[in-house]
């Protein structure tokens, strides 16, 4: 194979569609946008906008509010973590903190922290450094013999 024998594909790339170029073409004169008005012009965006009458938006009601300072937390079950360990990606005699679980890929990314609930059962003797956890999962873990240090209550008790 030589560099001028390359090329793409069959059906790989088509050409583009030559609008407004005359009726025979069947995208002529108004070139697929309709008929006058602002949106045959270009450069429109109007999102949302619905010709004067009360947007959708502002017809509905609005409920409650978004605090901009929760903490986003990745929950991360029991079992999660005995199946990584059972598969050899996490060590259960090294501390298990948010870097060990992504390295191990249980959790994609750490946002504020980690965060261990009780689903399923854990059977190896794990000690967790995570930002929190329920109370179902701190007995579940002392109960296989792990420990489980929390470090979002040393921050708080540090304030």
């Amino acid at each position: 194979m030589k560099l001028n024998e390359i090329k793409d594909n069959e059906g790989s790339s088509k050409s583009r569609k030559r609008v407004g170029r005359g009726i025979g073409s069947g995208k002529g004169k108004t070139g697929g946008r309709g008929v006058k008005g602002q949106k045959a012009r270009s450069g429109v965006a109007i999102n949302g906008f619905e010709g004067g009458q009360m947007p959708i938006y502002r017809r509905l009601p609005k409920r409650g509010f978004n605090n901009i300072f929760a903490s986003d937390f990745v929950i991360v079950s029991l079992d999660r973590v005995q199946k990584a360990i059972d598969a050899g990606k996490l060590d259960a005699k090294a501390t298990v903190d948010a870097a060990a679980l992504k390295a191990a890929g249980v959790i994609r990314r750490e946002k504020d922290g980690v965060r261990i609930l009780a689903d399923g059962e854990l059977k190896a003797k794990v000690a967790f450094e995570v930002a929190g956890a329920s109370k179902p999962a701190i007995e579940k873990i002392e109960k296989a013999g792990g420990s489980v240090k929390l470090l979002v209550a040393a921050a708080e008790a540090a304030e």
